[in-house]
This record gives structure tokens, C-alpha cells and sequence, in this order.
């Protein structure tokens, strides 16, 4: 069988068990939230927007569908207002190598914590009747619960080597919400706030970290090799530096707070030996402030 295939099979085989973890996560961070639904909609006309599973259908706008010459469903479309549009969260979390990478003092890596806690906090968006949709080309918001299944295929499909999502078009006054390590050099990381805030959109990165990644707890002689193309450092005594990178994890950190600060993001970091429950009620809370 191809490499590509066996490893379509092994990710299709980890992810349903995946959801069913999600939504008992979510399930229990619901117990202690109201929904983000705000009262009121607004009448200012923000676009027309395709059928997707879950919409209602008084909602169809008939007149534009019959413009479209398809048939039904893919020839229906939804008229939007602008408030309505402020409702999808645009969710991606990071696939990169240092993503696939965990420490012995934990049994799940960085990918598969932020495949948690993207899946559960769409759940939880859901039953508070938002829309969400993955942050990839060709995909298409998801209005009910029914919908995760798709959100679970544009995960496994979702292939981001570059460590930060794709430049594409994004519903404006939306939300964002990225799951990485984010240990990109901060000027990148910059830029992409820069580009989000100018659609406009708002959102939240947090940052996922092994817990040997923030505490950096070897002894002795130890050989550090790079996951992403950045060699290897041998380091004759790891205790000797671990106040320096202590330093400069912290100035990453603090560089990351100062770019969410200024472009009205929120910023987090959970790591990976602590409770999923704990890091959504968070995010959840602070997605509800905005």
C-alpha cells in the first residue's frame, strides 16, 4: 500500500475517537458557560453565501438561488447581514514537524492536544449557534453539530509544513483562532496579525507547548537535534543553559503577548500535561468578551 494511503488510514482510524473525546471536553467546559449568541440581528446586507448542511431553510434566499441556474441544494443561497457574518470563527492549528514532537514525560504530542482542542471548541461554538470553518482553501463554513464529521475531514486534510496558516479570504468582523507552538521568528508572526487585522478580523493564539519545553529538564551531556531543518546542538552540560532559555522563551512569549495586545487579539499558552478542560474555558471566555 503507498505511504500516503497508510497514512490516510492510520490518521482516519485515530480521528473518530478524536471527536468523541472532543465532544466530552466540550460537553463538560458547556456545563459551566452561557452561549456567545448576542441578542438582535442587524439588517445591513453583507453578502450571499451558499447552502451548507445544518442552515434552515427560511433562510434561503430564493430569489438569488433561482439566479443560479443549479440545482438544489447547490443552487440555494443564504442572504447574510453583516452581524450574521461576525458569527463564523475561523479555526487552524499548526501541522509543522514541531508539532509531532513530545517529551516522555507525556503521552500526547502538540498536534494531537491542538486536534483536541480545535474539535472541542467547534463543538462548543455549535451548540451556541455559531458557524466555524477550518482556515484552508475550498472550505465552507459549518452551521450545526451534524456538520463536525466535515470539520474532522478538513482537519485530516489540513497539511500546513510552514507553520502558519494560508493567506486566504476571510469573512469580515469573523474571529480567527490558531493552535501552534508558535515558535516562529516573531517578525512572521507580526505580519500575519498585521494581515488578519486589516480584513478586519479578531481571534485568539494559543500556544501549545511540551512540558520540556518550557522547563527544559535535562542533566548532563545531551544532543539537541532540530525538527524543522535547524541541525542539532550538543550541549556538554544542559543545566547550564537552562536559565538562558528560560530568557528566551519568556521574550518569545512576552513578544507574542505585545502583538496580540496591540492588534486586539487574545493570547495563551497550555501545555500539554495539563487539563484540555481548562485551556477551552479559557479561550471559549475570552472569544465571548470580544
Amino acid at each position: 500500500m503507498p505511504t500516503d494511503a497508510l497514512t490516510a488510514e492510520a490518521l482516519g482510524a485515530r480521528l473518530p475517537p478524536l471527536l468523541v473525546a472532543a465532544d466530552r471536553v466540550a460537553s463538560t467546559v458547556a456545563q459551566g458557560v452561557h452561549g456567545r449568541r448576542r441578542v438582535g440581528q442587524g439588517d445591513s446586507f453583507w453578502q450571499f453565501r451558499r447552502f451548507v448542511s445544518g442552515d434552515p431553510l427560511s433562510r434561503i434566499d430564493w430569489r438569488q438561488s433561482a439566479k443560479s441556474g443549479r440545482r438544489p441544494p447547490d443552487g440555494w443561497f443564504i442572504r447574510e447581514t453583516e452581524w450574521e457574518a461576525a458569527q463564523t470563527v475561523c479555526l487552524w492549528r499548526d501541522t509543522s514537524a514541531s508539532m509531532r514532537w513530545r517529551s516522555r514525560q507525556v503521552s500526547v504530542d502538540k498536534r494531537d492536544r491542538a486536534n483536541l482542542l480545535l474539535l472541542s471548541l467547534a463543538s462548543l461554538l455549535l451548540r451556541g449557534g455559531e458557524r466555524v470553518m477550518m482556515m484552508q482553501q475550498d472550505t465552507r463554513p459549518i452551521a450545526s453539530r451534524s456538520g463536525l464529521d466535515r470539520l474532522v475531514a478538513d482537519l485530516q486534510a489540513a497539511n500546513d509544513e510552514a507553520g502558519l496558516p494560508p493567506d486566504i479570504p476571510l469573512p469580515r468582523h469573523g474571529s480567527v483562532v490558531l493552535f501552534s507552538d508558535f515558535l516562529s521568528p516573531l517578525e512572521d508572526i507580526q505580519t500575519l496579525i498585521a494581515r488578519f487585522a486589516a480584513v478586519p478580523v479578531t481571534g485568539y493564539l494559543m500556544q501549545i507547548l511540551d512540558p520540556a519545553e518550557t522547563a527544559l529538564p535535562y542533566q548532563g551531556r545531551i544532543r539537541f537535534r532540530g525538527t524543522e531543518s535547524d541541525g542539532e546542538a550538543l550541549i556538554p552540560r544542559a543545566e547550564s543553559v537552562r536559565d538562558a532559555y528560560a530568557e528566551r522563551l519568556k521574550a518569545q512569549q512576552d513578544g507574542l503577548a505585545r502583538i496580540c495586545s496591540t492588534a486586539g487579539f487574545g493570547f495563551g499558552v497550555h501545555r500539554t500535561d495539563h487539563a484540555p478542560e481548562l485551556a477551552l474555558l479559557t479561550l471559549y471566555q475570552a472569544l465571548a468578551a470580544k
